[in-house]
């Protein structure tokens, strides 16, 4: 009843990175995207993918770590092999950009690329009020946020764990943190916790983290299963447009996001295949690529494209624009299999070969 294997929600993460990949580049096609609803508010797909987290890593992770088969530390491993080969790659491109521009002449921003702020970001403490303002490979700083809460993951197992039984109590706690943590915020920073980056990232994920480990309670309680999960995927769905196009307030577009999620879960509990074509859940395995290279790429593309063609002013022709942006698939796909993937692994390996060693020892002993 309960695939291990969540491949609905793996599409899911394409859909993500696309929102979060057509905010980015929106101001370079000069078609006022800022004013389409779905487009100006790409920047939620970033707490998309924090709530998938938290649905996703209870998933794998809670029973183990309430049954005691839960070792902290080759579980923060395995995270940082998930995480760190690709943002060396990007953070790396991003320095070599900036070294290479400098060096033909071109200007940058002086705050958004301070090597001072390289440490904290090979630490993965950039978005823990460790640096002023959004540097290098900006889109890391969700990366930063995600340690944090890997960091932290025994607590959120923890709560999870105790309200199991009480799913929709656990939901409901999570839907008041999100209705009371957002405006709180916005009151005392002066501006919205969903445009918090750098300052109060790690802050950011907190409630979305909380709302994925809840929705993942519910959806193992099995009350959003059944014949009617068809229908509530759809009505989830539906609400997530409506949501955004209204430009609905950000913590109730966030809610409905978990709702699509939760709904798409219920969907494959019933063995559906809806969205697990092959392609789809491809495109999701190499959308953590397409999401941390989209920043390096846009420097590079776009600085080549004006020299090349000649073109005047900070938008680009539509023709270029789709080239520019569909490029991103063939090189995450690049990403995913010649780094990330085969990096995965060999750090999966180091650890099982120190698990060996230590076994071998004790057994010497």
């Amino acid at each position: 009843m309960y695939p291990a294997d969540l491949k609905s929600l793996t599409g899911l993460r394409i859909v993500a990175a696309g929102w979060v990949l057509v905010y980015h580049f929106r101001n370079r096609l000069g078609l006022d995207l800022e004013q389409v609803g779905m487009i100006d508010k790409g920047y939620l797909g970033v707490d998309l993918f924090f709530i998938l987290s938290g649905f996703i890593l209870s998933h794998v992770y809670v029973r183990a770590w309430a049954e005691g088969r839960f070792p902290y530390s080759s579980f923060l491993w395995a995270r940082l092999a998930r995480l760190y080969p690709v943002h060396l790659l990007t953070l790396g491109a991003t320095i070599m950009l900036w070294g290479l521009g400098r060096w033909a002449g071109a200007r940058f921003e002086a705050a958004a690329f301070d090597p001072a702020a390289i440490p904290q970001h090979l630490l993965l403490v950039h978005a823990w009020w460790a640096t002023p303002t959004v540097q290098w490979n900006f889109p890391s700083w969700s990366i930063s946020a995600e340690w944090f809460a890997y960091l932290s993951f025994p607590m959120f197992a923890y709560a999870a764990w105790r309200l199991r039984a009480r799913p929709r109590l656990a939901v409901g706690l999570a839907l008041a943190l999100i209705a009371a943590l957002y405006p709180l915020f916005q009151a005392l920073a002066g501006f919205p916790l969903t445009e918090a980056t750098i300052r109060w990232g790690f802050l950011r994920i907190v409630p979305c983290f909380a709302y994925g480990c809840a929705l993942h309670a519910l959806w193992r309680s099995g009350a959003v299963t059944g014949r009617f999960s068809g229908l509530g995927a759809c009505l989830a769905g539906a609400a997530v447009l409506l949501a955004v196009q209204v430009q609905a307030p950000d913590p109730v577009i966030v809610m409905t996001l978990g709702g699509l999620i939760v709904a798409l879960a219920g969907l494959a509990a019933t063995g559906s295949r809806f969205a697990t074509q092959a392609s789809l859940v491809y495109l999701g395995e190499i959308s953590y690529s397409t999401y941390m290279i989209c920043i390096p790429w846009k420097i590079l593309a776009i600085n080549v494209a004006t020299k090349l063609f000649n073109i005047g002013g900070d938008k680009l022709p539509p023709l270029v624009w789709i080239l520019i942006v569909g490029a991103l698939i063939p090189l995450s796909a690049i990403s995913y299999h010649f780094i990330e993937s085969p990096c995965r692994e060999w750090m999966k390996s180091l650890a099982a070969s120190r698990k060996q060693r230590r076994l071998a020892l004790a057994g010497a002993a």
